[in-house]
């Protein structure tokens, strides 16, 4: 356990340093701080507007975080042949994989948490009040960065850092798409189509689990049984996939 969180410490201060996180928070402040324009040009309650650009932003350029060094987190070791000096040492391919793991997990979560208060501050300074559904939308967009890490790392273990972004964006767009199919099945007669289309969808990663913006925005119920089983969800689809990326990383010959 000492290991994982020494790497875990050194990922996070390697991760921290990464030019391409500050671009992405600058864009991301830009665009919260942009969406009182787009208020403007809107009819309807210009501070729900606000909110939903807000959140989304969040969302989207959380997930660009999460994809982008992710992917890069093995290869920059294997690219730098560091990976050789750390696997000589008493340190199992698991240890490592986790602790690169946990900590960029940490470092989403510090920059994800800088988003939500300035997110929040700017909402108190446009009239509204603070929002406890802001923190909680922006806990469940953590969740999904999590399991985005979680697939990052898994392809990072097998292809180069652009195919591997390539994948993951793919994993994320299929994420929030998914739940279509579910209206599909619906206007399809039962049969074969039918129950194929619900084991694709059973299969597909479902994303739109972590989304609240809608009910953060508009203030509609949080059922506590549906909010605990979204966590479960991601919970448990990040562990199966960081088990099936250390398989993957247990076999490969750096040899």
């Amino acid at each position: 356990m000492r290991r994982i969180g020494v790497i875990a410490l050194n990922t996070f201060r390697e991760a921290v340093r990464d030019r391409i996180l500050y671009l992405l928070l600058f864009f991301a402040g830009a665009t919260i701080l942009l969406s009182r324009l787009l208020s403007l040009l809107t009819v309807g309650d210009r501070l729900k507007v606000i909110m939903d650009v807000g959140l989304a932003a969040l969302s989207f350029f959380g997930a660009l975080m999460a994809i982008l060094i992710g992917t890069s987190l093995v290869h920059k070791e294997i690219d730098k042949k560091t990976i050789y000096t750390l696997l000589s040492k008493p340190l199992r391919r698991i240890e490592f994989l986790l602790g690169k793991f946990l900590g960029l997990a940490v470092t989403l979560l510090v920059l994800l948490s800088l988003m939500t208060v300035f997110f929040q501050a700017y909402v108190l300074l446009l009239g509204g009040g603070m929002n406890g559904r802001i923190f909680l939308a922006a806990l469940y967009i953590f969740l999904e960065m999590v399991l985005l890490t979680a697939v990052a790392v898994l392809f990072s273990t097998f292809s180069t850092p652009i195919l591997a972004s390539l994948f993951s964006l793919s994993f994320f767009l299929i994420g929030h798409f998914s739940r279509g199919l579910l209206t599909l099945i619906r206007k399809i007669p039962a049969g074969f189509s039918r129950t194929g289309l619900r084991i694709l969808y059973l299969i597909l990663p479902d994303l739109e689990n972590f989304n609240l913006k809608t009910e953060a925005v508009h203030g509609l119920p949080l059922p506590a049984a549906w909010l605990l089983t979204s966590a479960a969800y991601g919970l448990f689809y990040t562990l199966f996939i960081l088990t099936l990326a250390v398989i993957i990383f247990r076999r490969r010959d750096f040899t």
